[in-house]
């Protein structure tokens, strides 16, 4: 149930007419309380969307009783009229939902450049709110797709409490974060700063740990909802680790519906001097775009894993690296290893180890490969 499986939360996703294919782009998530906690993070991008400028003031406050999602435009570039916009949703929700617009976030996802339709946009709000229900969240999640094909949903119950969430994202998938809506919702009972500390946390080893295409947007948010419906307050390290599970599992869901992708690359760079070197050094192969052809041409071309690190201002010996691709150790001290010719890649999930020898740290970062359609989406995305 997504966003709703937590206590005290009502969703809906209708078709307000901002697509023009006619599919669903509109949705609303309602905190119904007794608590409204929140915490959010947001694109490290310099140029921001309206909706993210808007929603960074509203979580100064620490509390969200309503998100207003759209898919079907960004409304990023759109200068004042388009902060103006976001201003009238906000605006909008609140008068339906009786609330204040100092507590309802919005969050918005499609093509740069392009004023929303508010004669669609705003009685869409209404139409939305008229459909909220405990049984919305899958709903919601459809609406926010974009060129997602699939829509993406996950649960963690905790004990007595549970978190859930959703997420759309198919594309320009970097670090800081990927680009994607996030709502997560919890119904345990926790203020606002507790919030935030896990999301942080589990933003910093997750959303900030897939790339796709190297490429960052400009409306990334992920949101935390707490409503506190269960009466429970779970221990800080129990519900880190809950909130670590659901974003763990819709950043994999994130990866697996990239944009023409044919191959989910799980780097795992291993005895790194420290964690950032490893995950600079993740980056950088997950980045490497001769790599992630060779890759979806099956082609265990380990050069290219060497090239990538050598890139980076890691801690390392060129001669002590060894990589393995699929379980084969194809480099063994900076030159040739086990014959290549044994490495299977037939199947959908490539992994990629790069042992940097200078340390005990570790991370992980996934991928995926490129491949023709992957041109074609972002070639024809305005069309």
């Amino acid at each position: 149930m997504s966003v709703t499986a937590a206590k005290g939360f009502t969703a809906a996703g209708i078709a307000a007419g901002i697509k023009e294919s006619g599919n669903p782009d509109l949705a609303l998530v309602v905190n119904t309380g007794p608590r409204r906690a929140a915490a959010g993070v947001f694109t490290s991008n310099r140029v921001k969307a309206a909706p993210v400028l808007w929603s960074e003031q509203v979580l100064k406050g620490g509390e969200v009783a309503a998100v207003v999602l759209n898919s079907g435009g960004a409304n990023a570039c759109t200068g004042p009229k388009g902060f103006q916009d976001t201003h009238a949703t906000a605006e909008k929700a609140a008068d339906v939902l009786g609330h204040s617009a100092g507590e309802v976030a919005v969050a918005s996802t499609g093509l740069i450049g392009v004023l929303l339709p508010m004669d669609k946009l705003l009685p869409g709000i209404e139409q939305a709110a008229a459909q909220l229900s405990e049984y919305g969240g899958e709903k919601a999640a459809i609406a926010i797709k974009t060129t997602d094909t699939v829509h993406k949903t996950a649960v963690v119950q905790g004990n007595g409490w549970t978190v859930g969430g959703m997420a759309k994202g198919a594309g320009m998938l970097a670090p800081g974060l990927a680009t994607m809506l996030v709502v997560l919702t919890t119904d345990a009972d926790l203020e606002s700063p507790a919030l935030d500390t896990a999301l942080r946390d589990a933003t910093r080893q997750t959303f900030d740990r897939i790339d796709s295409d190297g490429c960052m947007s400009t409306n990334d948010t992920v949101l935390l909802l707490a409503s506190g419906a269960s009466g429970t307050t779970p221990e800080q390290a129990d519900f880190a680790e809950a909130v670590r599970a659901v974003c763990d599992d819709l950043a994999r869901q994130l990866i697996g519906d990239a944009e023409g992708a044919s191959k989910d690359i799980r780097i795992e760079v291993i005895n790194a001097a420290t964690e950032d070197d490893a995950v600079e050094v993740g980056r950088s192969i997950a980045r490497n775009n001769l790599l992630k052809c060779a890759i979806h041409g099956e082609d265990p071309n380990w050069g290219r894993v060497l090239s990538a690190i050598g890139t980076t201002r890691a801690a390392f010996e060129p001669d002590r690296l060894n990589v393995a691709i699929n379980g084969v150790w194809v480099c063994k001290h900076g030159s040739v290893g086990e014959d290549r010719e044994l490495v299977d890649m037939r199947y959908r999930e490539v992994k990629i180890t790069a042992d940097l020898a200078a340390g005990s740290r570790s991370a992980v970062i996934w991928a995926n490969d490129l491949t023709a359609d992957y041109v074609h989406e972002n070639s024809a995305y305005s069309s």
